[in-house]
């Protein structure tokens, strides 16, 4: 019997990572294959694979969109997709995965490159290096910013006073855990480019892009510039074999940062400063008009592809901005994230014949993960019914987006859903906010459930 391997990985590592593995795990049990999945989350690896199991395995199926360590299945045929395909096309993953011919000795680098060209929906390139970074730096957005808000219990300006435990909270959150975001986020988008040698240089990029101002475009910028160089730097320098080894340690690290640094300073910074700062006036002198595009765009975005590219580009956008004290966006971007599976749990209660008895039962989940701010809850219902769900989870999430910003409504926790909302002050004009996200799920379920046909009584 051919043993299969998998690993799934999204960028949040909440929802995405575990439905593929569920997915392709449940698949796998139908077919008889034996398969094991390492599902590398937001809670760090687990189930990871050892170096016997990825021995005696036939193929691996890497359902990814961030960096998985692909360098240790070296030899092995591999199966490269997203990690939403994990979600809506195991059977055909496994197939794939059983029909490549066993490895054998010095083929791996064609074989991984053949598999690539068969992953159409794969993830590479720019892509799985920013959301890398972006996965990685998310842990201390959130922590720093329920953190801030936590300390906003004693009052919004109480952190002032020295001493007090607000103002430790405050330290704690924004002196500590929101200073390191963006040279984390650089950090890794050079890691991935090029494993442990980018992450000097990108870490040393990411601070200076938070010294001089040029935020979270800095910081991926400097991402990008360290990691494609230290990748360069290490094709380009020969050395004699018995000096190979102060290679890594010594003259890519020092070369590489110093680079880096000189181009923040000179080159760099002080353009994308300008542009942060540009981006930052407009977005905090917002009029009514303005507001409701950006509000719309991001909502729209969150919606359509719930997870996917457009949906992590709206959320990186609104979480960089934080760094700069934007809060507006990242409130537009959480309503119009939850609205989706939320809207669609309303439309399961309120025309039930449109709906399976297993879509009713998946809706009171999805209303569970929408009040968590898991968009991914939706993708159930999109996955089965795309041209009549889509229209009314995007439709949704533009006006609960576009309500936030016309109601001015900030937040300073990047994550968390309802759950946030009940810390007092983390979220300002809450009551308002709240009307946006209701609104905007009555919108999604409406229009849903217009689009959608009744289902046969037998359903």
């Amino acid at each position: 019997m051919k043993k299969l391997l998998a690993v799934t990985s999204c960028p949040t590592g909440i929802a995405h990572t575990y439905m593929a593995a569920e997915s392709l795990l449940k698949m796998a049990e139908e077919k008889g294959v034996p398969l094991k999945v390492e599902k590398r989350g937001a809670l760090g690896v687990e189930d990871e694979l050892t170096s016997e199991e990825i021995a005696e395995a036939h193929a691996i199926i890497l359902a990814a969109d961030t960096d998985v360590l692909e360098s240790r299945f070296a030899g092995k045929p591999i199966i490269k997709v997203g990690v939403a395909e994990g979600i809506r096309n195991p059977a055909g993953l496994i197939e794939q995965a059983l029909a490549k011919e066993a490895a054998q000795a010095g083929a791996a680098a064609p074989m991984q490159e053949q598999t690539k060209k068969e992953g159409g929906s794969v993830r590479t390139g720019a892509y799985k290096h920013l959301m890398t970074g972006v996965s990685n730096m998310l842990p201390l957005v959130v922590a720093g910013g329920i953190i801030i808000a936590i300390s906003f219990i004693f009052g919004i300006t109480a952190f002032q006073e020295e001493g007090t435990l607000p103002a430790a909270l405050m330290s704690i959150g924004g002196g500590a855990a929101f200073a390191l975001m963006i040279p984390i986020l650089s950090g890794f988008i050079a890691f991935s480019i090029a494993d442990r040698i980018g992450l000097a240089p990108g870490l040393v990029g990411g601070m200076l892009a938070s010294q001089l101002g040029a935020g979270f475009l800095g910081g991926i910028i400097s991402g990008f510039l360290a990691g494609y160089l230290a990748k360069w730097l290490r094709h380009v320098i020969k050395l004699p074999k018995s000096l190979e080894g102060i290679k890594p340690i010594l003259i890519i690290p020092v070369l590489s940062t110093l680079i880096v640094g000189l181009m923040m300073v000179y080159v760099v910074g002080t353009p994308v400063k300008t542009l942060m700062d540009i981006l930052t006036t407009w977005l905090t002198g917002l009029n009514s008009t303005n507001a409701i595009l950006l509000g719309l765009l991001l909502g729209a975005m969150m919606a359509f592809d719930m997870g996917g590219p457009l949906n992590k580009a709206a959320y990186t956008f609104a979480v960089g901005l934080l760094a700069s004290q934007v809060y507006g966006p990242m409130a537009a971007v959480m309503a119009a994230g939850m609205t989706p599976p939320l809207g669609l749990w309303l439309a399961t209660v309120i025309r039930r014949n449109k709906f399976s008895k297993e879509e009713r039962d998946a809706g009171k989940v999805a209303g569970v993960m929408g009040l968590a701010f898991i968009t991914e809850g939706a993708i159930p219902f999109a996955a089965a019914d795309p041209l009549r769900v889509i229209p009314g989870t995007v439709l949704g999430s533009a006006v609960a987006g576009a309500l936030s910003m016309v109601f001015g409504a900030t937040l300073q926790a990047p994550h968390g859903g309802a759950f946030v909302l009940a810390i007092p002050n983390a979220v300002t004009h809450l009551g308002a906010y709240a009307a946006a996200i209701v609104i905007g799920s009555v919108v999604t379920a409406v229009t849903v459930s217009l689009l959608k046909k009744n289902k046969p009584a037998a359903a």
